[in-house]
C-alpha cells in the first residue's frame, strides 16, 4: 500500500535553529471536542502579533545578516567599495534600531504566510485580524504607504494605509501550533523576481549553471546588493515554484534536506549553491560599485516537476532583509529574536580603509559649474554631495512629460538642480525627514533623453544600473548619472538630508516633487558625459 504521507509532505523543514522570544503572556482557552483537546486563540492575540512583527522587521535585522556585513569588513580581498557599502549598511542598521526611522524608505508590501494546525481554533476571521495588526503598525509608526488601488485599468490611487496585505493561511495538519512567516517586501527586490519556463533538456546537459548565470547577471544592482540569492528548479506548477522562491530567499527553507528521494522531496543542492556563489564573485559587480560581494549567499532548491515542464525562478532578498518567524502555542506567543544591538557588529576601522578619497561637490553652484566639475572625474569616483537637489520619481516624471507634450516648458527647478529619484517615508516628530533612500533608476530611463534635450536631468542620482539609452543620452547632451548606495534610507535621513519641502504635486504623497538640502551625501560616478558606464561591461 502506498504511504500517502511520504508523497504529500514535500517540504521537510523545522525551526530548531531559530531562537524565539516570548512577546506575549496571553492566556488561551482549552476546548475539548469529541475527546480531543483544542487551543482557542482570541483574534486580538493574532492582531497584536502582526502589529509587533511588522514593527520589528522594519527596524531590526537577523544577527546572521549583520554578521555577513561584518565579514565583508574583515575580508582582506573585499574591494574598498564593498567595505564602504557594508559599513554604510551597518551604520544604517544602527540608526534603524532606534525604532524611529525604518531601515528602508520603502517599508514594503506586508506578506503573511501562515500554517494553522488542526488543533488550533479561532473565530475564523484570522485574515481580518492580521490585516488590522498590519494597519495599526503602518498607521502608528513612520512607515510608508506604497500600495496602489486600481480605480480603472489606467487610474490608480494610494490606499493611504499600506493595505491590502498578501495573506495566505494553510493547513498544517495534526499540530497544536499556529505558525507565521512575516515578510516586508520592497518593490526594488520584488521587481528582481524572474520566472522562466525552461526545457527539461537543461537537466540532461551540463549547461544548467551557464543558463542560470546568464539570467543572474541581468539582476543588476538596483535591488540593493549584497543579495541573498535564491534559485528554484522545478515545481508542480509555476505558482509552487514562485512561492518556494519567496521562502528560500527569506532563509525559511534553510533546513531542507541536502538530498532528494524517489517520493518528490524538496531539497537544497549545496554543491550548486557554492558553485553559483563563486561565479557571482567572478562577475566583479560587487556590493553595488565593484568588488566580490554581489551576493552574501545562495540557496538552490530542487523540486519535483511534471515530466514536460521545468519551471525555473530566480530572486533576491536585499540589504533590507526583512522577515521573521512566529508561532502561537499553549506556552504563549513567540516571535523570532532579531538583533537589537547591531552596534556590536561595527568594528573600529579607519575611514581610509573603506574607500579611496572622496571628491566634494557643491550643488548650490550654478549647475553648469557642477557639470564642469563632474566632467573632470573618472567613473567609479566617490563623491560627497552638499546643497540642493530636486526629488522626483515615476508619477512626477510622467506629469512633467505631459507638460512638454502639451507645449509647456519644464519648471525652472527641474532645469537648475540635480534630480534625485526617491520617495520618503513618513517624517517622525523632531526629524527633518523620514527614511529617504534612492529608488531604482531604471524605471525613469524612458524619460531621460526627452528631458535632457530640454536641458533637464543633466545630473541624476539613484540606485542601480541604467540602460544604454541613458548612456547614449548622457554622451549626447553632456549629462551624468551618479549611483547612490541602495539600502541606507535611515542613515541618509539622520545624517545627510537636512531640509525637505514639497514644491509640486502635493496630492501625490510620497510621489510628489520635493526640494531637499543635503550635506555630505555619498554617491559614485557611474555614467559620464563621454559615454563611459561602470556597469556596461559587467551587466549588459
Amino acid at each position: 500500500m502506498v504511504n500517502i504521507n511520504k508523497f504529500s509532505n514535500i517540504f521537510h523543514v523545522n525551526d530548531k535553529n531559530v531562537f524565539f522570544e516570548k512577546v506575549s503572556n496571553a492566556e488561551f482557552e482549552n476546548v475539548k471536542i469529541k475527546n480531543r483537546n483544542y487551543l482557542f486563540i482570541d483574534q486580538k492575540v493574532i492582531e497584536k502579533l502582526a502589529e509587533k512583527a511588522f514593527f520589528q522587521i522594519s527596524h531590526f535585522l537577523r544577527s546572521s545578516h549583520l554578521k555577513k556585513l561584518q565579514n565583508i569588513l574583515k575580508d582582506k580581498n573585499a574591494s574598498d567599495n564593498d567595505k564602504y557599502i557594508a559599513h554604510t549598511l551597518l551604520k544604517n542598521a544602527n540608526v534603524a534600531a532606534g525604532g524611529i526611522l525604518p531601515m528602508c524608505q520603502d517599508t514594503g508590501t506586508a506578506i503573511v504566510l501562515a500554517k494553522k494546525g488542526n488543533q488550533i481554533l479561532t473565530n475564523g476571521k484570522d485574515i481580518d485580524s492580521l490585516s488590522k495588526g498590519i494597519l495599526k503598525c503602518y498607521k502608528n509608526n513612520n512607515l510608508r504607504y506604497s500600495q496602489m488601488s486600481a480605480t480603472s485599468m489606467y487610474e490608480e490611487i494610494n490606499t493611504k494605509n499600506n493595505l491590502p496585505a498578501q495573506i495566505e493561511i494553510m493547513n498544517e495538519g495534526d499540530s497544536n501550533e499556529y505558525k507565521f512567516y512575516f515578510i516586508a517586501k520592497g518593490g526594488g527586490s520584488a521587481n528582481k523576481t524572474f520566472f522562466y519556463q525552461g526545457t527539461p533538456s537543461l537537466l540532461k546537459s551540463k549547461n544548467l549553471e551557464s543558463y542560470l548565470m546568464e539570467k543572474i547577471m541581468t539582476i543588476g544592482t538596483s535591488a540593493c546588493p549584497p543579495y541573498h540569492l535564491a534559485v528554484v528548479i522545478g515545481g508542480l506548477s509555476a505558482e509552487m515554484n514562485l512561492k518556494t522562491l519567496k521562502l528560500a530567499s527569506s532563509h525559511f527553507l534553510d533546513t531542507l534536506p541536502k538530498k532528494g528521494n524517489k517520493s518528490g522531496l524538496a531539497f537544497r543542492d549545496v554543491g550548486m549553491e557554492k558553485s553559483i556563489l563563486k561565479k557571482t564573485i567572478e562577475l566583479k559587480i560587487g556590493a553595488q560599485f565593484g568588488g566580490k560581494y554581489f551576493c552574501h549567499d545562495v540557496r538552490v532548491i530542487r523540486l519535483p516537476r511534471h515530466g514536460a515542464s521545468l519551471p525555473i525562478s530566480i530572486g533576491v532578498s536585499c540589504g533590507a532583509d526583512r522577515q521573521a518567524l512566529a508561532k502561537i502555542n499553549s506556552k504563549g506567543v513567540f516571535l523570532e529574536k532579531l538583533e537589537k544591538n547591531p552596534a556590536r557588529f561595527l568594528p573600529k576601522i579607519k575611514t581610509n580603509i573603506l574607500s579611496k578619497k572622496e571628491i566634494k561637490i557643491d550643488l548650490d553652484k550654478p549647475i553648469k559649474e557642477t557639470l564642469k566639475e563632474l566632467s573632470k572625474l573618472k567613473i567609479k569616483t566617490r563623491v560627497s554631495l552638499s546643497g540642493t537637489m530636486i526629488v522626483a520619481r515615476d508619477i512626477a516624471h510622467s506629469k512633467l512629460k505631459n507638460r512638454l507634450d502639451n507645449g509647456k516648458k519644464l519648471p525652472d527647478y527641474f532645469l537648475n538642480h540635480p534630480i534625485y529619484y526617491a520617495g520618503p517615508a513618513k517624517t517622525p516628530k523632531g526629524y527633518n525627514t523620514g527614511s529617504f533612500g534612492p529608488t531604482t533608476a531604471g524605471r525613469m530611463d524612458s524619460f531621460v533623453e526627452k528631458f535632457q534635450s530640454e536641458g533637464a536631468s543633466l545630473i541624476m542620482l539613484a540606485k542601480g544600473n541604467r540602460s544604454s539609452v541613458v548612456r547614449e543620452s548622457c554622451k549626447k547632451y553632456s549629462g551624468f548619472y551618479l549611483g547612490s548606495i541602495g539600502g541606507p534610507g535611515a542613515v541618509l535621513a539622520a545624517n545627510n538630508i537636512k531640509d525637505v519641502k514639497c514644491i509640486d504635486y502635493p496630492e501625490l504623497g510620497m510621489e510628489a516633487i520635493w526640494k531637499i538640502k543635503v550635506i555630505n551625501f555619498p554617491a559614485f560616478l557611474i555614467i559620464d558625459n563621454k559615454g563611459n558606464d561602470f556597469y556596461s561591461n559587467l551587466i549588459n
